[in-house]
């Protein structure tokens, strides 16, 4: 591939990526709305979140990637999400809400069957998603999209590595491992 083609293609991505970034702004704000809120109510919208191996804990699959410990718990998920979403929806919405979906659903059901007792909440373990998601896509599906997609999530996301392990009692480390993992899956199912 010639050096042309190469920036055309890179023209196309930043052009692509300026587009989405209207929508990601606004998907990043409906998760700040509902931490004003559960901020407000003591956060007792956490109550919805995993709750490993009980009944009631189920629902928290759904639930749980849009509530937050704290502010600055979701804080620190916003910035990752901003970059993984926008470089996500350069593939278009469908593909974005399927793989959102499927992220959260496995991972969320991992994470209900095999975490430490306990709520767990947050955008983490879809954030992880996402960020396997687009190192594996690059592997199996190499193109100038892919491999700068990868290249942006190692060169500025790379400490997202560091939460595949345990670093603290209040920090679900299983979520941020199977959000991971259900993400590299997705890359070699979609």
């Amino acid at each position: 591939m010639n050096i042309a083609s190469w920036t055309d293609q890179l023209a196309a991505l930043i052009d692509a990526s300026q587009a989405e970034w209207f929508l990601t702004g606004e998907l990043v704000a409906v998760l700040w709305v509902i931490q004003f809120f559960n901020a407000a109510m003591g956060y007792r919208l956490n109550l919805l979140g995993i709750w490993p191996r009980k009944i009631y804990g189920l629902p928290g699959i759904i639930f749980s990637p849009f509530l937050h410990g704290s502010t600055g718990h979701l804080f620190f998920n916003s910035i990752p999400l901003l970059i993984l979403i926008n470089l996500l929806l350069i593939s278009g919405l469908h593909f974005f809400i399927e793989l959102t979906i499927f992220i959260a659903v496995i991972s969320g059901f991992a994470t209900w069957l095999f975490a430490r007792p306990g709520v767990h909440v947050g955008a983490s373990g879809v954030l992880m998603g996402y960020w396997g998601f687009l190192l594996m896509h690059s592997y199996f599906y190499p193109s100038v999209t892919t491999i700068i997609a990868a290249v942006l999530c190692l060169y500025y996301l790379s400490s997202l590595f560091f939460n595949l392990f345990p670093s603290g009692p209040n920090i679900s480390w299983e979520g941020h491992v199977f959000g991971c993992a259900s993400g590299m899956a997705c890359a070699f199912i979609f």
